[in-house]
């Protein structure tokens, strides 16, 4: 049997070290080929932000105003503290509290490996950067030594936030999972939905907060001259460090969840088996993957969109008072949207406490699904109040603050909408879900992930046609006055709609939050062993008086996963439709730089013009590459916890599985999770490299083509899995019929899900958003060197070619389970 005998990380060393080799080589002979050649700098060197003081509103400066968001930035990092503080300080039994620091530690193990892998895979974006801002484009007018050290600071400053960020969230879901499952031995609903809701809304808060911080910072803090190109650098820094962590995330859980969740198909355990040395690895994985992965992709989320939208404004808005305005405007809006999820949150709780702090039942996703649209409309209210207070007579123009407002208010709806659209699909309640479960009970397995794809699909067509009809009303809104102060008004519209989704950005992690930690405290609850602890009743009701009812208990916490998944769920099309919409303003940015503000070589996007139509089918090729490559890395990781839980596994000579054994498991979903990210990593990076070297409008084709085959295939997925998964909750939680053959029909269906709904769809978000950032700096770059010789040109795009496809082609033959037959 093949066996992996180096360690992830130094096969990580040797292939940043051959990939960084095989860029500074190829780049630098390129680069001192043209070293004395003049060149007007272009693209995001020379952006320039505009002096925010020279406007007033409301009676104060643009960079006063501003300084005040600070404050509301404390103000959130306060919250999402107090809120930390509150749950580490709520009660909870010594056996669950251990597991849950268990848990942490080898959360802690997890991510601190996956820093350091995080550093290896910035060396290559930092050679790019030294050779874009330092050699061919640097900051004109500004010496290098200094321009440059700033970028690369702030791509550093961009991947830690998304990393920290994500670091604060296990920390948080650690803290709940146990504390919720400690909460459900009191038999009362709203306790276990209030806890994993209230740490949700830390970590939204906290997330948003920080990185809206970080961007205030950049606006009001970094001289003009510097700071477009270090948005640039921190938007590429938050970017690759989300797609590393999702990508990552999202392999590890499902190696594990995997694992997992077969052992109760051929050992026939329970869900959560304390021998099962799976467990604890899944419990890991529900952080990496479900916690880590969404939290660092909302970080970057968030500040991409904003820096699409600087951007377009830089590049598409002549007039340096309205850019002042637009630009302050911006980011009034996002700090009004921390007020409204904060107000809509307290709101909310009100309400959800008044109907269910006593009540003996409950919808767990009833207090969920009232936040949302709660949220929704506080923030569409305040949006249109602070527009008309803030930019009042926008370009002289005194209608345009409340178009402006009207757009953006499509996106926030669909931040409401497109979860309601999502649980039609995926919720217990869904007839989609259902027919899942009546398929399998029938026909087994087979006809249940038939059902499952069927899901899946209409989604995609449902899902799909909201954003376009959202989209549409902003379009024809941007029709009426908008043109007069910008070019390619639509284009902004489209930013704004995304922006839009954003509106509930910490609500939005808070939802996504949920799911984790529900999922965690049932694993918590099962391996604590409290049951079998010599006269724990007696000492609950000595210590908290709790008259505990051990199977009501449990019977709580599966009902209120299933809640968890389905607003699991709901999350991942509000974030890759932000991406793909957003990613139309950023591709946008990279049409302005090639057309010189659509003065020339307009035509070259079209139809007509062939390597633009090559380009659109490109991308979806590697948009399947993908899916893929990151459900082999699933696959094959999955085989081998498998295998070596079935050799550890003692269902007889002991009642718990060894920490030693559970580490192997872990150590086992991190060793293919670094292989799987890596392989994808490298081919991603040397794909962008080679397809702008190419043809640059052949790169414009191959983005909008990812983006949009990377929409439908993220909502299929993203949806068909929630639907096997919540299938399977529904036999165990209503029909009651674990250890049946259809509950391991409906297993096997969600095994199937795992990878869909947690590896391939949501880490599409990340690889897009990268791509597109990514592409700002590489297409500059092909441009500048082609304008010396387009023959070195395209051999150099034939070297990263082969790069990539070296790595394509070893993501899955380098992967492949190979036993002794093979």
């Amino acid at each position: 049997m093949r066996t992996w005998s180096p360690s992830a990380l130094s096969l990580a060393c040797r292939f940043v070290k051959f990939g960084l080799s095989a860029v500074a080589v190829s780049l630098l002979g390129a680069v001192a080929a043209f070293a004395q050649a003049t060149q007007e700098a272009g693209g995001e060197a020379s952006l320039k932000l505009p002096d925010l003081s020279t406007v007033q509103f409301l009676g104060v400066d643009g960079h006063k105003l501003l300084l005040f968001g600070i404050l509301f930035c404390v103000f959130g990092l306060i919250f999402g503290l107090v809120i930390y503080t509150r749950l580490k300080g709520l009660p909870v039994h010594k056996s669950m509290r251990d597991i849950s620091e268990l848990i942490y530690e080898t959360c802690k193990t997890y991510l601190i490996t996956q820093g350091k892998f995080l550093l290896l895979l910035w060396l290559f974006i930092a050679v790019v950067i030294v050779l874009y801002f330092g050699v061919l484009s640097p900051v004109p007018d500004k010496p290098i030594a200094v321009t440059l050290p700033i970028i690369l600071l702030f791509s550093v400053i961009g991947m830690a936030g998304s990393y920290g960020v994500a670091w604060f969230g296990i920390r948080v879901n650690t803290f709940a999972n146990s504390r919720t499952a400690f909460a459900s031995l009191r038999g009362k609903p709203y306790a276990i939905s209030h806890i994993p809701l209230e740490a949700g809304m830390s970590v939204g808060m906290m997330l948003i907060s920080v990185e809206l911080f970080m961007m205030l910072v950049i606006l009001l803090f970094v001289p003009g001259d510097y700071a477009g190109p270090c948005f640039i650098g921190f938007a590429i820094g938050e970017s690759l460090g989300a797609a590393a962590l999702r990508i990552a995330g999202g392999i590890f859980t499902k190696i594990a969840d995997i694992g997992s969740d077969l052992m109760k198909i051929v050992f026939k355990i329970k869900e959560d088996d304390a021998r099962n040395p799976g467990v604890i690895a899944d419990c890991t994985g529900d952080n990496a993957g479900d916690s880590v992965g969404p939290t660092a992709d909302g970080f970057e989320t968030y500040g991409v969109t904003g820096v699409a939208l600087i951007t377009f404004i830089l590049l598409a808005v002549k007039d340096p008072t309205i850019q002042v305005q637009l630009l302050v405007w911006i980011f009034v809006m996002r700090i009004i949207m921390l007020v409204a999820s904060a107000a809509a949150y307290f709101i909310n709780g009100i309400i959800a406490r008044a109907r269910y702090s006593n009540a003996d039942e409950m919808n767990f996703e009833s207090p969920l699904t009232s936040l949302v649209w709660i949220t929704s409309f506080v923030s569409i209210a305040l949006t249109y109040l602070v527009s008309w207070l803030i930019i009042p007579n926008l370009g002289n123009d005194p209608t345009l603050w409340w178009k402006l407002a009207s757009i953006i208010s499509c996106g926030t709806l669909a931040g409401a909408l497109i979860p309601e659209l999502v649980k039609v699909f995926t919720s217990t309640e869904s007839r989609h879900v259902r027919e899942v479960t009546a398929s399998a009970e029938e026909g087994g397995a087979s006809l249940g992930i038939l059902s499952g794809f069927v899901a899946g699909n209409f989604s995609a067509y449902y899902i799909g046609l909201s954003i376009v009809m959202l989209m549409s009303i902003g379009y024809l809104i941007s029709n009426s006055g908008l043109g007069n102060i910008m070019v390619a008004a639509a284009v902004f519209a489209f930013g704004l709609v995304a922006f839009g989704f954003l509106g509930m950005g910490p609500v939005t992690i808070a939802v996504d939050s949920y799911g984790p930690v529900t999922d965690n405290a049932q694993s918590v609850y099962e391996l604590s062993l409290i049951e079998q602890i010599p006269g724990v009743k007696g000492q609950l009701k000595q210590e908290y008086n709790i008259d505990v009812n051990f199977e009501r208990a449990k019977s709580l916490l599966e009902a209120n996963d299933g809640a968890g998944n389905t607003f699991k769920a709901t999350a991942k099309p509000v974030l890759i439709g932000t991406a793909v919409v957003g990613a139309t303003t950023m591709i946008f940015s990279i049409i302005m730089a090639l057309t010189h503000g659509l003065t020339v070589n307009v035509e070259k996007l079209s139809l007509l013009h062939a390597p633009f139509v090559l380009g659109l089918i490109t991308g979806g090729a590697m948009i399947y590459w993908f899916t893929g490559a990151s459900t082999q890395a699933v696959t094959t990781g999955a085989y081998r916890a498998v295998e070596f839980i079935k050799a550890h596994i003692k269902l007889d000579s002991a009642t718990a599985a060894s920490v030693a054994d559970s580490k192997r498991v872990v150590q086992i979903c991190t060793q293919y999770a670094q292989k799987g990210m890596l392989n994808i990593f490298i081919a991603v990076f040397f794909a962008t490299l080679a397809f702008s070297f190419v043809e640059p409008f052949f790169f414009i084709g191959y983005l909008m083509s990812i983006a949009t085959f990377g929409l439908y295939q993220a909502i299929f997925m993203a949806n068909a899995g929630g639907a096997w998964d919540n299938a399977k909750k529904i036999v165990e939680v209503e029909m009651k019929q674990k250890g049946t053959p259809l509950h391991d029909a409906t297993v096997i269906g969600d095994t199937v899900g795992d990878p869909f709904k947690d590896t391939s769809s949501v880490a599409l978000n990340p690889v897009i958003k990268f791509t597109t950032l990514f592409g700002l700096l590489a297409v500059e770059l092909a441009v500048q060197l082609t304008a010396q010789s387009s023959v070195l040109a395209h051999v150099l795009a034939a070297v990263f070619f082969a790069v990539s496809f070296f790595f394509v082609y070893r993501s899955f033959y380098g992967m492949r389970i190979r036993s002794e037959a093979h």
